[in-house]
């Protein structure tokens, strides 16, 4: 998987964005979140597709937390609380799309990893709880109707799994 740089205050692996007004794949994952929640299949060209499709992934577990429709305030520890959850990485048997992803290749490498989702996960809900929130003290409905489709047909939360 590549290691992107993002445009974020977290601590962790990834470069940071030298350019604040450029976007970062984060951004670019919840610009084409709509569109792209609908394909059953991705075509994959690079590591940047890969990191495309978990960031997508994602999204669609932090909307099914934000369904709950509580207050912006909660939302964000909710979502908090999903970023810093236990996961599974590439390579694990619970990570949905060991097929497309390639297991790290030492434990050094899984541990970098993990960090790099990590930051990714926490960073990406703090973005989409903005955006579905705004300045508003409720969801919006536009972003919410979209909470229970599945992207390629798979989810990052095992079905037994509760959040």
């Amino acid at each position: 998987m590549a290691l992107l740089p993002l445009r974020t205050q977290i601590r962790g692996p990834a470069p940071k964005e030298t350019n604040p007004e450029a976007g970062d794949i984060i951004d670019e994952a919840i610009t084409y979140f709509k569109a792209n929640i609908f394909f059953k299949s991705f075509d994959i060209r690079n590591d940047a597709d890969r990191v495309l499709i978990y960031i997508t992934l994602y999204i669609s577990e932090c909307l099914r937390v934000l369904l709950k429709g509580q207050s912006k305030i909660q939302a964000l520890k909710d979502l908090d609380t999903l970023a810093n959850s236990k996961f599974d990485i590439p390579g694990e048997a619970g990570f949905p799309l060991n097929s497309v992803y390639a297991r790290p290749s030492s434990p050094k490498e899984a541990d970098d990893l993990r960090a790099y989702l990590k930051q990714i996960r926490i960073e990406t809900g703090l973005r989409i709880c903005n955006k579905v929130y705004g300045d508003e003290d409720k969801p919006s409905k536009w972003w919410l109707c979209f909470a229970r489709k599945r992207f390629m047909d798979k989810t990052l939360i095992s079905l037994g799994q509760m959040i």
